[in-house]
């Protein structure tokens, strides 16, 4: 067990959801060539999901018809990316959603998720775009006791990190202005 990780991920913003989320083994340790593609395919899917996920901002009640027009092409843009995801990755095809607490350190995933190896593959799927997986390599190396394991992720560079990072700090935003809403 490694605590140091362990104390790194406690340290550190996380977001905690429910996502579709699915794991397979992965040789350990993976080549660097391997490493390389994850790192590759993970940017341009973090990039992806900023932005699906940006939000414009209202500016009120704009009759500008340049505004206007904007606000129909983007309302365009969000249907066919919705009818996109749902023909590369219908509902039935999605493995199913389970809490996952993650941030560029590691996950907490349910024991039942965790393949019995030494390395293993974890994908994230996230609303925004369901037929992009986030594919992190990592170890699972702390049981929680309660059905839950901490993985731990392989350090795959600083941009990679600070993206993913910016991806937990956007949900844990969404989810507090979320939570304000409902208490007006």
């Amino acid at each position: 067990m490694n605590t140091d990780t362990w104390d790194a991920f406690e340290q550190r913003l996380s977001s905690d959801e429910s996502l579709h989320a699915d794991a397979e083994p992965l040789p350990w340790p993976p080549t660097p060539e391997r490493l390389q593609q994850l790192v590759d395919r993970n940017a341009t899917v973090l990039t992806t999901l900023a932005t699906l996920e940006e939000r414009r901002v209202d500016t009120g009640d704009d009759d500008d018809p340049l505004t206007q027009e904007m606000r129909r092409m983007d309302a365009k843009l969000t249907a066919l990316v919705a009818i996109v995801n749902q023909l590369l990755a219908p509902v039935a095809t999605l493995p199913p959603r389970c809490n996952v607490r993650f941030n560029e350190v590691g996950a907490v995933v349910p024991q039942a998720l965790v393949p019995a190896a030494d390395g293993l593959l974890l994908r994230l799927r996230f609303d925004a775009c369901p037929s992009l997986s986030l594919e992190l390599p990592g170890q699972p190396v702390r049981d929680l006791g309660d059905g839950r394991v901490f993985v731990s992720f392989v350090t795959q560079g600083d941009a990679l990190g600070d993206a993913i990072s910016r991806l937990v700090f956007r949900h844990h935003r969404r989810k507090v202005a979320d939570a304000r809403q409902q208490a007006f």
